[in-house]
């Protein structure tokens, strides 16, 4: 089992800036993959970023283009935390945003493969 706790988010105006932070903890050597998703209201939950968790760079990273050059991933090894800075944010960028493991092999962006899943955080733009 993966427990996944996020913190963060809320309101902010367009062009700002929010900070969402994501610890894992658990069988975290068996997590292939992890990943921040959202979903709108009426929509499907889609995929934000992805990494493989222990392959981690640049060719095993999925980036949505809607925020490709707005948003940015780090990762603390010794904390099993991932946080993912969100610049320049749109309205369209409301969501509730949810962290997310997986243990299976696959493509990083399908949100069905993902087992564990943290209890979403609201992120909210004004315009």
């Amino acid at each position: 089992q993966v427990q996944l706790v996020e913190s963060g988010g809320g309101l902010v105006q367009a062009g700002g800036s929010l900070r969402l932070s994501c610890a894992a903890s658990g069988r975290t050597s068996s997590m292939y993959g992890m990943g921040w998703f959202r979903q709108a209201p009426g929509k499907e939950r889609e995929a934000v970023v992805a990494i493989r968790w222990n392959v981690w760079n640049a060719a095993n990273t999925y980036w949505s283009d809607s925020v490709k050059g707005r948003f940015t991933i780090s990762r603390d090894n010794a904390k099993n935390t991932v946080v993912l800075q969100m610049n320049s944010l749109k309205p369209e960028d409301t969501a509730v945003y949810y962290c997310a493991a997986r243990s299976s092999l696959g493509l990083l962006y399908q949100a069905d493969a993902y087992d564990y899943w943290g209890q979403g955080t609201q992120v909210t733009v004004s315009s």
